[in-house]
């Protein structure tokens, strides 16, 4: 009987082991396993553009804010905000019954002074015929200083007639640029004094646009450096191209305007400004941009962005394959291209860059290699065997 007993605790022992192992497999308890299967791609030195990011703000063409020349009740608003306008065309009416009547008081005054003129020279005329005969010489004097008298109140009323006829003109306030009006700070009726503070109107050109960056010298020093030593190429020109604050690449290429000369003493600074056709208004004065400036070609290394994380201190990491182990390595970058780092440092041409099975991986950990190539999209996908027909893809894309 107590054999009997002991087989029973034995069964017993051996089915509450079993169900112990099947409870720590459930609740993820480690198992052993082989090597970790990877996807790595051969890295190789290879031509890129050298492309720096900057900040920027848009910056009109041209604008100008619109005040009265002359005082006066406004009579008419005779534009639509935010419709173009042309150079020359009417914005605003000033009641002119005032300037009407200076004008007409001012060529009467000026009239009367050619009158005047004719009257004293033909005295002067008569009086040097007669200056032999019958008429003195302080007589003859007296009437050519009349005449000369005469002749200089015709020339302020001729003046007077021509800034009565100009304060007339400038009762039509006219736009003096190509440009879009801006909603009025008046109405009609209002009062306006000649040349006041606050201006009625501001009218812009958008098209073409300016936009304004700024590097540090400390930068243009090294870029600089560089292409004095012959790592970095320079282009026949310098090609910029925008990103709009929606992240979208504007449609359009820039052309520099006024490259920067002084460095800022206070943010240590150049600026530089650039020029973009903007023929749908698409970018407005003040609005916020990224210029990308290609300066030239450079040898380089492009380790795709999704093989890299960005570590606690803020530097960029990756896995190579290297002995069978996966190893971690710290990257130097010089901006990015297509959806890749410029690699400058940390590794070489020939390292094998682990693209795929990265999640659990660690740094010493073993692995196994397999070929992988990625695409624009940063899809993982086999690389295709040597013998392949070429468009054909080995694998369908991997994922992590």
């Amino acid at each position: 009987m107590m054999s009997g007993i002991k087989q029973v605790r034995g069964f017993a022992l051996m089915t509450a082991v079993v169900m112990m192992a099947t409870q720590a497999v459930a609740q993820g308890m480690p198992r052993a396993s082989g090597p970790t299967e990877v996807g790595v791609m051969t890295l190789k030195t290879q031509e890129v553009p050298y492309i720096v990011t900057l900040p920027g703000r848009a910056v009109a063409y041209e604008q100008t804010d619109i005040r009265p020349r002359v005082s006066g009740q406004i009579k008419s608003i005779d534009y639509d905000a935010g419709h173009k306008v042309s150079t020359g065309d009417a914005l605003f009416h000033i009641d002119d019954d005032t300037y009407q009547a200076a004008l007409t008081a001012a060529q009467a005054e000026q009239a009367s002074a050619a009158a005047n003129v004719q009257a004293a020279q033909a005295q002067v005329d008569r009086y040097t015929k007669l200056e032999k005969t019958s008429i003195s010489v302080s007589d003859l004097e007296s009437a050519q200083v009349a005449l000369a008298r005469a002749k200089a109140t015709s020339l302020q009323a001729k003046a007077d007639l021509q800034t009565a006829q100009l304060d007339l003109d400038r009762t039509v306030i006219r736009s003096p640029i190509d440009g879009v009006p801006d909603v009025a700070t008046v109405s009609v009726g209002s009062l306006v004094t000649a040349n006041q503070n606050n201006a009625l109107t501001t009218v812009t050109r958008l098209d073409p646009i300016y936009v304004d960056v700024s590097e540090s010298s400390a930068r243009i020093m090294r870029v600089r450096q560089r292409i004095a030593s012959g790592s970095l190429t320079r282009g026949a020109q310098l090609k910029v191209s925008l990103l709009l604050e929606t992240g979208e690449e504007y449609d359009g290429t820039g052309t520099l305007i006024s490259p920067g000369a002084t460095v800022s003493a206070t943010t240590g600074t150049v600026d530089f400004r650039f020029q973009f056709d903007n023929p749908n208004h698409l970018i407005m004065p003040g609005q916020f941009l990224r210029a990308k400036i290609t300066l030239g070609d450079t040898q380089a290394i492009l380790v795709p962005q999704g093989a890299t994380r960005r570590e606690g201190d803020g530097s960029l990491s990756a896995f190579i394959a290297r002995d069978g182990k996966a190893k971690k390595v710290t990257l130097t970058t010089a901006g990015t291209y297509q959806n890749a780092w410029i690699v400058t440092g940390g590794i070489a041409s020939g390292d094998a860059v682990i693209l795929d099975g990265l999640k659990h991986l660690r740094d010493g950990a073993e692995i196994k290699t397999v070929p992988v190539t990625i695409n624009g999209a940063g899809v993982v996908k086999d690389a295709a065997p040597d013998n392949a027909t070429p468009g054909q893809s080995s694998a369908t894309a991997k994922s992590e």
